[in-house]
């Protein structure tokens, strides 16, 4: 664990409570209620770094100004600190939406690369014999034929063009979607 200069432990009891202007049994009072948790040294000695004074400042600012008792500023240290478990897992969720936003921004583009690679072009001859095509069996035909080059999803489509009636009419589907030769 790296210590940075507000964390670290370097006043004594005497040097902490004038910093703070308190009386140092003061300190020890609020160390046994367990409003500041001072460090010890080898010795045992009472460490304070200036967190803690600054923490020992604002109980007094609490008890002085406010008019709270001890009661009152334990019950305020600890909603403090849920408020600041709150905010960080706030900001815990707020990454993983942000992730999880990305992610799916990502997979929205692959989508719409596979588009392009999923298109079936057909070869210019059957193109040409479509547009000399007017009986709706030729039609039948191409789409057959178009629809067994995706066989994985030739089942979905043509449920698809069941679903749809004018189109099952100019395919020359019969009465139940289906082409005779499907």
């Amino acid at each position: 664990m790296v210590m940075d200069d507000r964390t670290r432990p370097l006043f004594m009891i005497s040097v902490a409570a004038e910093l703070a202007d308190m009386h140092p049994q003061t300190l020890r009072m609020y160390e046994r209620r367990g409003l500041v948790r001072p460090k010890r040294s080898l010795r045992q000695t009472r460490l304070y770094s200036m967190e803690d004074v600054e923490r020992l400042r604002y109980i007094q600012q609490l008890t002085n100004e406010l008019g709270l008792n001890l009661a009152g500023v334990e019950e305020v240290l600890k909603l403090e600190k849920q408020i600041n478990a709150m905010r960080q897992e706030l900001d815990r969720m707020h990454a993983r939406l942000e992730e999880a936003m990305a992610e799916a921004a990502k997979q929205v583009e692959e989508i719409h690369r596979s588009y392009r690679r999923e298109v079936v072009t057909l070869p210019p001859r059957e193109i040409v014999a479509q547009r000399r095509a007017e009986p709706a069996t030729e039609w039948c035909g191409l789409v057959r034929s178009a629809l067994t080059r995706l066989p994985t999803e030739a089942s979905s489509l043509r449920s698809e063009y069941r679903g749809l009636p004018w189109l099952s009419a100019s395919l020359g589907l019969g009465r139940r979607g289906r082409c005779s030769r499907w």
